[in-house]
């Protein structure tokens, strides 16, 4: 049975994923840098429907490797999520050296409690994935949100499947980034994972007003039409939950 999380960043998104049947939802800010912490105010929201949904914690764009005070903001965001009464959170830190900031995650894990707990795609960018699969094992994280150490998923397939393999039904592989409904299929034949994440996003005419006076791009907008595909896909690949 495939599960399909859906990463939005608009209350129009979670309306959209939950009529298409998406399993569960990451909630973002700013999905065009990779995803930044939601507000509290699409994490009540998101509380109030019926898909368990787990808050992206990155208080910034660019490198994750995080400072003391960003960790406090990383803190308070956590326990944010929790006050809203979010499923989880999604978390990941870096050491200068490319492998995982262990003692940063661990302490961040701490403000959890009973939630959720997704390793975000910071994992890809590590040295040895294996030795960072057990830590997030030994560590009590719910999964990893991973692309095999590739830009996409489809490119990744080959880490996707030791990963996979390695995780013994330990820890959950969550596979990521490039997934759509014509490839799908072959990702979850040729790596075994349970889970796929996606953001099934469509594009919209910008604002040129807008951007001249530095608003900036326009919101994601989530397809509830390609999020019905990429589950029929799933469901033909290897099944997923009945509608």
């Amino acid at each position: 049975m495939t599960h399909v999380e859906i990463c939005i960043e608009t209350p129009q998104g979670i309306q959209a994923a939950t009529s298409a049947g998406a399993d569960r939802l990451e909630l973002c800010a700013s999905l065009d840098v990779g995803g930044l912490t939601p507000s509290m105010g699409l994490m009540q929201y998101a509380a109030d429907c019926p898909l368990p949904a787990l808050a992206m914690i990155r208080p910034r764009a660019g490198a994750f490797i995080f400072d003391t005070d960003e960790a406090a903001v990383m803190r308070n965001d956590i326990r944010a999520a929790r006050t809203a009464g979010l499923a989880g959170v999604v978390l990941g830190a870096l050491r200068p050296d490319r492998h995982l900031d262990h003692d940063l995650l661990l302490r961040l894990s701490e403000e959890c409690g009973s939630m959720e707990r997704t390793l975000h795609r910071a994992f890809d960018l590590t040295q040895d994935p294996f030795a960072e699969l057990e830590f997030a094992i030994s560590a009590g994280f719910t999964r990893i949100l991973t692309s095999g150490q590739k830009p996409s998923a489809p490119d990744g397939v080959d880490c996707l499947a030791r990963l996979q393999e390695e995780a013994r039904g330990r820890i959950v592989i969550l596979a990521g980034s490039g997934v759509k409904a014509d490839n799908v299929g072959a990702i979850l034949r040729q790596t075994g994972v349970t889970e796929i994440h996606a953001s099934c996003r469509k594009t919209t005419p910008s604002n040129a007003q807008d951007a001249a006076f530095g608003y900036g791009s326009q919101p994601v907008v989530t397809d509830p039409d390609a999020i019905r595909a990429l589950i029929a896909a799933a469901r033909q690949a290897g099944g997923t939950r009945p509608a």
